[in-house]
């Protein structure tokens, strides 16, 4: 990536020059890429994960992308995704997003814990793509305080799971993550 690149991506996004694990089809690490990179072009298979975050009384918490994302800007995600970086697991990569982005904090829930893992590719317009290896983490908040951060989340709604699962196209509408359609499509049980 030349300067200027480095420079342009930088304004794009303020995670542009972080690294991500490049994997293979089995999630073994092959190495570090620019995060940039892995999601520009035709892309470059990495480590990601999503975090579906319920209530006792089982719904869905999803979260509006906030505008200013370079990818999937105002889509509606359930409820929070990333990537670890290196040598963190998908657990601790997880507290830390459930907490930078929405508050969340260890003392509320106890049962953070991988269902699922798959890989997909999903294009975003002319903007970039996602093609990740996407593990899959559920988490129930025995306390709903949140404190969401405005950079990262534009809008939250509390959904009927099962109502969510079994019509989709009834929520049509809220313009769905490829990845959380993916994971809510799955049995993570």
């Amino acid at each position: 990536m030349s300067d200027a690149q480095a420079d342009e991506a930088t304004e794009l996004h303020k995670n542009a020059m972080q690294d991500v694990i490049a994997v293979d089809s089995d999630d073994n690490k092959e190495g570090m890429v620019n995060r940039l990179d892995a999601h520009t072009g035709d892309g470059i298979r990495h480590r990601a994960f999503t975090c579906l975050v319920f209530n006792e009384e089982g719904q869905l918490l999803l979260a509006q992308r906030a505008p200013n994302k370079r990818l999937w800007d105002t889509y509606w995600d359930g409820t929070v995704a990333s990537h670890p970086v290196e040598g963190q697991s998908q657990e601790d990569a997880t507290k830390e997003r459930l907490e930078d982005e929405l508050g969340i904090t260890p003392d509320q829930y106890s049962d953070l814990r991988v269902t699922d893992k798959f890989e997909y590719k999903r294009y975003y317009g002319n903007s970039g793509l996602e093609w990740e290896v996407c593990a899959v983490l559920k988490v129930t908040l025995e306390d709903t305080t949140l404190n969401p951060d405005e950079e990262e989340i534009a809008g939250m709604l509390w959904v009927d799971y099962e109502h969510l699962n079994d019509h989709p196209k009834w929520y049509r509408q809220l313009r769905l993550c490829p990845w959380f359609e993916i994971a809510m499509r799955r049995d993570f049980d």
